[in-house]
């Protein structure tokens, strides 16, 4: 059974996705480069991922179907400018589809320009390391605002802390083909530094703050960027090791959003701090496919952390979700996560929504095996199978605005007797 929250009537409910890890054979990109190359760290590859770039209609219809009103995905920069200066229109046009289709079936764009993934020749140009990645992402941004005009919503550079995190990949690639995480299960976790870059996120806040002002003087949208939160809970004795780093992952770049319209919330599970640094899940935490506790709760968390952090920007939670095999711990995940989001909002926190992640079963940055979908694909022949929690959370979406449906008419009743 659906729940019925206590949420602000335009709060947004849909499912999120990227670029890379739906559309497939993004060719001309930089992870692309790294699923392929001989010593890839990654034993699977994205391939045809599953080929939203020919279905997204398809996905979009089965989220509105359902109930849902909003949908998050990304424009892939390596097709729209697979060379330096290089703007294919047809790239252009093709992503300007997505969102009139969006508008089409009545679910609100919400789009990211950048989720992980860059042009290679940007890659191996220095990538975000070096200062002339601002001025490559504001051309980039530039060539794409006119097809963003319209759009309510835009997430300028997702996870500016992980990237500034994998800075050293392509080093750590270079130098081994895989290594043992020490943080958790996923692939890609070994190519991670211990903290993220300084200088790397220096360049990413520069990076945001032209987006946003190129942004607001050629669109319409709401404009803001998306922060990984980790949930950081400290061991005795870790209480300072665990400010520090909270701030270092973490609360720095809520600070950047201070003035921004909004600030993504992307929070999935907690991690634990000694007072030598972040520990590795112990055995009997390793709850989901992913290796991480289940605590839906800390969404909850995490958005009062940003709130408050952030000054009291508006928050959109762009990511939440959990990698499972039963599709009743994906709901029982939800009602958690959305209880935690509904009691932070009535605690004052300014939340407009919540975007699942994910919509689709997709491509992991480096593994198929975890399964975050609302909806099932088959990866041979593409096909869409959705779950009950697409129809539980859209069953939400429908509760909600049946409640103020009904609000509304009971106040127009009372004032027209």
């Amino acid at each position: 059974m659906s729940l019925v929250l206590d949420l602000p009537r335009h709060f947004l409910w849909g499912a999120a996705t990227s670029a890379h890890q739906t559309e497939g054979d993004n060719t001309r990109s930089n992870w692309w480069h790294l699923e392929t190359m001989a010593n890839s760290p990654f034993k699977e590859r994205s391939g045809r991922a599953v080929d939203s770039y020919r279905r997204y209609r398809e996905d979009m219809r089965l989220l509105r179907d359902a109930g849902l009103d909003s949908y998050r995905f990304s424009v892939e920069w390596a097709r729209i400018e697979p060379e330096p200066g290089e703007i294919d229109q047809v790239q252009l046009d093709h992503y300007r589809a997505m969102i009139e289709a969006a508008f089409e079936l009545g679910l609100t764009p919400v789009v990211t320009l950048h989720h992980f993934t860059s042009p290679l020749w940007f890659f191996q140009n220095g990538g975000w390391a070096i200062p002339d990645a601002v001025d490559a992402f504001a051309a980039y941004v530039e060539a794409v605002s006119p097809i963003v005009e319209d759009v309510p919503w835009i997430c300028t550079i997702n996870e500016p802390n992980m990237i500034a995190l994998l800075a050293n990949m392509s080093a750590k690639v270079a130098a081994t083909e895989s290594a043992p995480s020490t943080l958790d299960s996923r692939p890609v976790a070994a190519l991670a530094s211990p903290a993220p870059s300084d200088a790397v996120t220096r360049i990413l806040v520069e990076a945001h703050r032209r987006a946003v002002d190129i942004l607001h003087a050629k669109t319409k949208a709401q404009v803001g960027w998306t922060v990984s939160c980790q949930g950081f809970e400290p061991e005795p004795g870790g209480e300072e090791t665990c400010a520090s780093i909270k701030w270092s992952w973490e609360d720095r770049y809520l600070e950047v959003s201070r003035g921004d319209d909004f600030v993504g919330v992307q929070s999935y599970t907690t991690r634990r701090v000694g007072s030598s640094g972040p520990l590795a899940y112990a055995e009997e935490e390793r709850q989901t496919m992913t290796g991480w506790p289940v605590r839906p709760d800390v969404v909850g968390v995490s958005i009062r952390n940003a709130w408050q952090v952030s000054g009291g920007v508006p928050i959109l939670v762009t990511e939440n979700g959990i990698a499972c095999t039963d599709d009743r711990d994906r709901i029982a995940y939800m009602e958690g996560a959305l209880r935690a989001l509904e009691s932070a909002s009535s605690a004052g926190a300014d939340v407009r929504g919540y975007l699942h992640w994910s919509a689709l079963d997709n491509y992991e940055w480096g593994e198929w095996g975890p399964t975050f979908g609302l909806i099932a694909v088959d990866r041979d022949t593409f096909c869409r199978s959705p779950r009950p929690s697409l129809d539980w959370l859209g069953g939400c979406a429908r509760a909600h605005r049946e409640r103020w449906d009904a609000g509304c008419l009971a106040r127009d009743s009372s004032a027209h007797p």
